[in-house]
């Protein structure tokens, strides 16, 4: 079975070294509840995909690649390739990457790459770095934090899937600055003003009340921290915001699609500093669909057929834009 305890010991351990003992003892008995008092039923199962992959040393990773790329000094030989390959496929559906776990290319859902190129020209110097990752999914883009030298990286996601999909890459990396916690942002002790660039890639529009969203933001960083903010955008003059009637690309939890001058409007209003529009960019179905590694249905079938810059609701299809801010 999973042990959680021996997982995110060294992390803790960490953050009590760091003066962060309040931070410590908030999140472990937050792991506590999670995976004692409200344990997920398909832990099990999950548990025994990631114990199938074998156990290999001298492991190469490039965090550099489009694709997270893990290599071994020795050729797998068939039962540990039939492991690997099995022990993976257990820990489907792969939303976010890609990964090439030592020649097996898992092609995710989400061309999450695309969106890091996207972003990675504008961000500050991420050397050195404290790094949070809200909304990380399987931790792509903590990896990618961590490949161009962020210090510490730490994901929040509340997905148990997408924390085994996360040590699936941790077990082999063996790299203890990067971490993801099966949390939500509010479940964070507030106020924590720890970080020196904290990323909310695709969050803003699941949260009922954005600025809300943007208040919790601001109180990881540490002055002068940098935000990186993603999220569906919509055309319109300031103050203009979409708020679906019922789904958005059959999707129930999307409460606001603001226009981009709204949204800096609202960073504006809750404290942030030098906002900047820095990316827009249409989501279309090369960029995220299913596969063969995630089976279920994907853009292509929440865009009216007849006419794919709509959603099968009739709202404008999704576009997302980044802005970078500072506290």
């Amino acid at each position: 079975m999973f042990d959680w305890k021996q997982r995110f010991q060294p992390l803790l351990t960490d953050l009590e070294t760091n003066h962060q003992g309040d931070w410590a003892r908030v999140i472990s008995d937050q792991l506590h509840r999670r995976f004692e008092l409200r344990p997920h039923g398909d832990m099990k199962r999950w548990s025994e995909a990631l114990s199938r992959l074998p156990v290999l040393h001298e492991v190469q990773a490039d965090l550099n690649a489009d694709a997270i790329t893990l290599r071994s000094a020795a050729d797998l030989r068939a039962p540990q390739h039939d492991s690997l390959e099995a022990g993976l496929r257990g820990l489907m559906p792969w939303r976010k990457g890609p990964f090439d776990f030592f020649g097996t290319y898992i092609d995710t859902e989400w061309r999450s790459d695309w969106k890091w190129q996207r972003i990675a020209p504008y961000l500050s110097d991420l050397t050195g770095r404290r790094v949070l990752d809200i909304g990380c999914g399987s931790g792509y883009h903590c990896w990618r934090m961590r490949g161009v030298g962020a210090a510490q990286v730490i994901g929040v996601d509340p997905g148990l899937l997408f924390l085994m999909q996360f040590f699936s890459v941790r077990d082999y990396v063996r790299d203890e600055a990067v971490n993801l916690l099966p949390l939500k942002l509010e479940d964070l002790p507030p106020g924590l003003q720890y970080f020196d660039t904290t990323f909310s890639l695709g969050v803003l529009y699941h949260r009922r009340s954005p600025l809300d969203h943007l208040l919790e933001l601001k109180d990881t960083l540490r002055d002068s921290g940098e935000l990186v903010l993603e999220t569906l955008v919509v055309d319109g003059p300031e103050g203009y915001s979409l708020m679906p009637e019922d789904r958005y690309g059959r999707m129930r939890n999307v409460w606001f699609l603001p226009s981009c001058d709204t949204l800096l409007r609202w960073l504006d209003r809750t404290g942030f500093r030098d906002a900047r529009v820095v990316d827009v960019t249409p989501t279309t179905t090369e960029e995220q669909r299913p596969t063969d590694w995630m089976q279920f249905q994907s853009l292509p079938d929440f865009l009216d057929p007849d006419d794919s810059s709509k959603t099968i609701e009739g709202y404008p299809g999704p576009v997302r834009a980044t802005v970078i801010a500072t506290k």
